[in-house]
């Protein structure tokens, strides 16, 4: 039987993802090579899943999840902050040397970031959401994104 992962296993993988995209700009960067375009795969990478976990995932664990209030709003306050480096980031002109600084920074925060989703956010909402439950979360965020990349119903 194929089974599809649930909520919490679709945003776990895309993390790998994540952090596959920041290890390879560290490579191209000490390697002096150009980052601009797997910088822009970050952004949408980043944009996508953190409005994703923001539509789908948090209101839930805000809701049903014991404390799951402090957790979101801890979470919500990264997001914005990631959201603000890459807003820098996209706003520099190619070999700008603040783009190492910002790089640094971002990479800093989503390393803690994802850990800290992991350990708490996830690790939580797994024990308070019936598997039933984080699979049909699943289920409606593919649902979703299958909507928007066909253009619509």
């Amino acid at each position: 039987m194929n089974r599809r992962p649930d909520i919490l296993g679709e945003f776990t993988a895309e993390h790998r993802a994540v952090e596959d995209l920041l290890a390879r700009i560290e490579v191209d960067r000490a390697e002096d090579r150009d980052t601009g375009v797997l910088l822009d795969r970050l952004t949408d990478l980043l944009l996508d899943h953190c409005a994703a976990e923001e539509e789908h995932l948090f209101p839930v664990v805000q809701h049903d999840v014991p404390d799951g209030g402090a957790v979101v709003f801890r979470c919500i306050h990264d997001h914005l902050a990631i959201g603000q480096y890459l807003a820098d980031l996209q706003a520099l002109p190619v070999g700008d040397p603040a783009q190492g600084t910002l790089l640094g920074g971002l990479a800093e925060l989503l390393r803690r970031h994802l850990a800290t989703e992991e350990e708490q956010l996830f690790a939580t909402a797994r024990k308070a959401l019936p598997a039933a439950e984080r699979a049909a979360l699943g289920e409606r965020l593919r649902a979703d994104r299958a909507e928007v990349a066909g253009g619509g119903p």
